[in-house]
């Protein structure tokens, strides 16, 4: 990463470092609480592909957050700087499009994986270590880091479209978080009919999440290599539209 890059990410990491409270410990107190009410109720009547429900949910969790943190922090950066006026000092600077690019979309990540992370230390409290956890490390890793890229990305997109705090909330209102929870976090799609089951097939968040339990379990509802295909392809296509977008100067320059 050169040097200006590399200025713009640890701006980009101090920004959210400084409020952890509200960035990273808030986002895993939720999950936590999304485990221990779930996990609770279900825990003695449902078993997904033979693993008890807690634990099923588990891996869910840790990749919801990933994904919806890394979006917002890549999307409320940058309308934050658009509405108090501070963007113009980053026009001001000869970073390319692709240093903003790696900048935003590289802290976007640490932050999400940061909370997974947190998230999955916190509930092993209340779901201990058993044998078949982690299973597939390379996998779980793998889509983790995909998935945060892809969000992160996304968020970037977000964030130069909206012009205001209540364009991005819609975004993440009606789009990143309806996709996010029918992306079978908290169920496995095979329980689904069969309209619904197919339906969740075109969410391309349920083959981040599915691919990541693969990690936890080595079971899944789809072959994992399809499924890091899908989020692969559809990782390229969201950061080429962010790059062409930022290379266009859209809603930054005017």
């Amino acid at each position: 990463m050169k040097p200006g890059a590399s200025t713009l990410f640890k701006k980009e990491l101090l920004r959210f470092w400084k409020v952890s409270f509200q960035t990273i410990a808030a986002p895993v107190l939720t999950s936590v609480l999304y485990l221990m009410i779930f996990g609770h109720v279900l825990e003695d009547h449902v078993q997904v592909h033979g693993v008890p429900y807690g634990a099923f949910l588990l891996p869910g969790l840790v990749m919801m957050s990933v994904l919806q943190n890394s979006f917002a922090n890549s999307s409320s950066s940058l309308i934050q700087s658009k509405v108090t006026g501070n963007l113009v000092f980053l026009l001001l600077t000869p970073l390319s499009p692709r240093a903003w690019f790696l900048a935003y979309v590289g802290a976007a990540m640490v932050r999400g994986l940061a909370v997974g992370l947190g998230v999955a230390l916190a509930t092993l409290w209340f779901v201990p270590w058993q044998g078949w956890a982690l299973q597939h490390l390379p996998w779980a890793l793998a889509f983790g880091l995909l998935g945060a890229g892809l969000m992160g990305s996304l968020g970037l997109i977000a964030g130069l479209w909206a012009d205001k705090f209540d364009q991005l909330a819609a975004f993440q209102n009606f789009i990143v978080m309806p996709m996010t929870f029918l992306a079978g976090v908290f169920y496995s799609v095979d329980s689904l009919p069969p309209f619904w089951r197919a339906a969740s097939h075109l969410n391309p968040f349920f083959y981040m999440v599915d691919g990541f339990r693969h990690g936890f379990f080595g079971v899944s509802d789809t072959n994992p290599w399809i499924s890091l295909g899908i989020v692969a392809l559809a990782f390229a296509v969201v950061a080429t539209l962010a790059l062409q977008l930022l290379q266009r100067g859209y809603k930054v320059r005017h």
